[in-house]
């Protein structure tokens, strides 16, 4: 067997080209999504990717490969997944380590529910998607040409990084920012770092290239480190309000030279909330189902309410609430602009308001949207909680949006904040009632 074909083997044989969207691996208990009524590995997916792929079996559909970037390019357009939100990461922090160093870095690509990873010369194609009833599905596409590609769903290994305590213990993402020397090892000894909406400016994006300006903040990004003294103290001036990527790797090996400061804010906040999501529905259907068996044994009605019902419900869904309204958003003390065009392809989509207002406008100036409020409350996936989750979020906006609830998790909403997402939302999501 060839060296190519054993490395095949143990990346699509064993899930190691799960994608990990810059996780640094870590431990921590998972919810019980095995059990019904989740039955994560046992239930058949059914999001965007298993659609593309139903209809590439049948012949609806084709992927093209090219000898450039096997399967990439096609895959993205087939995906909707835009070449400007491109991001290099080129610390090890993906199974795929063997191909990822600073000169060969990973490329993530991601859209509102779906991440793809590219390696150079990799074994395959890593998959993500949002799905509605099981939060985050993995798979891997093959990158060597086939007549008719097919994307394999993986499981087990995936979820032991991928479904820990920084994903909320559901299947899900996180960032983790790292010191990375030239091999693209972490150096463990000096810490790792999450990075969400709330991690401090100057904690971002370390084993990752950053193209973009952002004024006198200052980040992790663009710098490789020896592994010796304390990298945590590195002077990192070269490192900031970098533009142009072409004096630290060839970046004519990917689609687009960039690695887009915006596409990194927006993954950030985006990967995050989808956790929050998935949680909230996870731990809803269990409590409904629990509820259920527990009065059948009680000779009660199935629906009879219980306070301990209501109170995991509230326990998941305030979270939620407090992350799509950016209640712990580090501010911006300077203007950040990329280099990709992603802040303009991001935000054309919409929806808009009659006054041609959008969740999906950016500011990037104190803070990451002009109207703080996640555009994912349009998502399929939050479309998709439970009937009372859904209720109990809905409710909860209203007295937030209306000024009614004033309390310390919400006090950074302003009443013109209030007053101009209320009006967004009830134009463009009129099930909201407000």
């Amino acid at each position: 067997m060839s060296k190519r074909a054993i490395r095949r083997c143990f990346s699509v044989g064993s899930a190691a080209a799960c994608l990990l969207v810059g996780l640094f691996a870590a431990s921590g208990q998972a919810q019980d999504f095995e059990s019904a009524p989740i039955e994560y590995a046992k239930r058949v997916p059914r999001n965007r990717v298993s659609e593309l792929m139903a209809d590439v079996q049948v012949g609806k559909k084709t992927l093209k490969h090219d000898a450039e970037f096997g399967y990439l390019r096609s895959l993205l357009a087939e995906l909707a997944v835009p070449v400007s939100s491109q991001t290099l990461v080129f610390s090890k922090t993906s199974l795929q380590r063997h191909y990822i160093k600073a000169s060969t870095p990973r490329a993530l690509y991601f859209n509102d529910d779906t991440y793809i990873g590219y390696c150079q010369d990799g074994d395959v194609l890593e998959i993500s998607t949002v799905d509605d009833d099981l939060g985050a599905v993995f798979y891997t596409l093959a990158q060597e040409p086939e007549k008719v590609p097919s994307a394999i769903r993986q499981t087990d290994t995936c979820l032991i990084c991928h479904a820990a305590t920084p994903t909320k213990g559901v299947p899900g993402h996180t960032l983790r920012s790292v010191y990375s020397d030239a091999a693209g090892y972490p150096i463990l000894s000096s810490g790792t770092y999450r990075t969400d909406q709330s991690s401090p400016f100057d904690r971002r994006w370390g084993g990752w290239y950053v193209t973009g300006t952002h004024g006198e903040q200052k980040h992790l990004g663009n710098i490789v480190h020896t592994g010796y003294g304390n990298p945590e103290r590195a002077d990192n001036a070269a490192g900031q309000n970098v533009v142009d990527l072409g004096h630290l790797l060839e970046t004519k090996n990917y689609p687009t030279p960039h690695s887009d400061i915006v596409a990194l804010m927006v993954l950030a906040h985006q990967t995050e909330a989808h956790n929050f999501i998935t949680r909230a529905n996870f731990t809803t259907r269990q409590a409904m189902h629990d509820q259920e068996s527990l009065n059948r044994e009680l000779g009660l009605p199935p629906d009879e309410p219980r306070e301990s019902t209501q109170s995991r419900i509230r326990s998941v869904c305030e979270p939620l609430l407090e992350y799509l309204f950016f209640s712990d958003e580090t501010p911006l003390t300077h203007k950040l602009e990329g280099t990709s065009g992603f802040a303009a392809e991001f935000a054309r989509p919409g929806p808009r308001d009659r006054r041609g207002r959008s969740l999906r406008d950016l500011d990037m100036q104190s803070r990451m949207f002009r109207y703080p409020c996640s555009y994912l409350i349009y998502s399929s996936s939050f479309r998709a909680l439970p009937k009372e989750a859904k209720e109990y979020v809905f409710r909860r906006m209203a007295e937030i949006l209306s000024g009614k609830d004033e309390s310390e998790n919400f006090r950074h909403l302003s009443p013109e904040d209030r007053r101009a997402v209320r009006e967004i939302l009830a134009d463009t999501l009129p099930e909201l009632k407000l």
